[in-house]
């Protein structure tokens, strides 16, 4: 591959780092080329951006990144791809149901919500993040909570007080 080439594919890499809010390295060793397009249909229906990187350039594309993805340094061995995602979990869950039965794409190591994890022991941990969307729902279920209980006991009441005085 000439010099040129390399610069252009580098700088794609670090136009794709700033893009997109979390990065997930994974191991697709062995996977056939039919797996393989199964898993990038998977990516593209739930919104992952899947990227197969050469180790060197992906570390030369995390050296002129403006984030320091030094701890993910070590995982750049074997065969990669990169998951490009603005939900945080949406990667971990596609990795969880795709490589069940035979563990392959396996987690090699993931920047998300501001976090590095190494090792493929953080996938469970990965999966159970909540995305923004989520947190903010839960917490407008949180407020709901408190203001259904105080309506439903003025509801009754007035239903009492209306009974009494018939």
């Amino acid at each position: 591959m000439r010099k040129e080439d390399k610069a252009i594919i580098i700088e794609k890499l670090g136009e794709s780092l700033k893009e997109y809010a979390h990065l997930y390295l994974v191991d697709v060793t062995g996977l056939n080329a039919e797996t393989t397009s199964n898993l990038r249909r998977k990516c593209f229906g739930t919104d992952v951006k899947m990227i197969v990187v050469k180790n060197t350039l992906l570390e030369k594309a995390f050296a002129k990144a403006e984030l320091d993805y030094s701890p993910l340094l070590p995982c750049l061995k074997g065969t990669t791809a990169m998951f490009l995602s603005n939900v945080a979990n949406a990667p971990a869950k596609l990795i969880k149901e795709f490589g069940g039965k035979d563990s392959v794409p396996a987690l090699k190591g993931a920047y998300a919500e501001e976090g590095f994890y190494v090792g493929a022991e953080h996938l469970a941990t990965l999966c159970a993040i909540k995305s923004k969307n989520e947190v903010i729902a839960d917490i407008v279920g949180l407020l709901q909570s408190p203001l259904r209980n105080i309506l439903s006991g003025l509801e009754a009441r007035f239903d009492k007080e209306e009974n009494a005085a018939e």
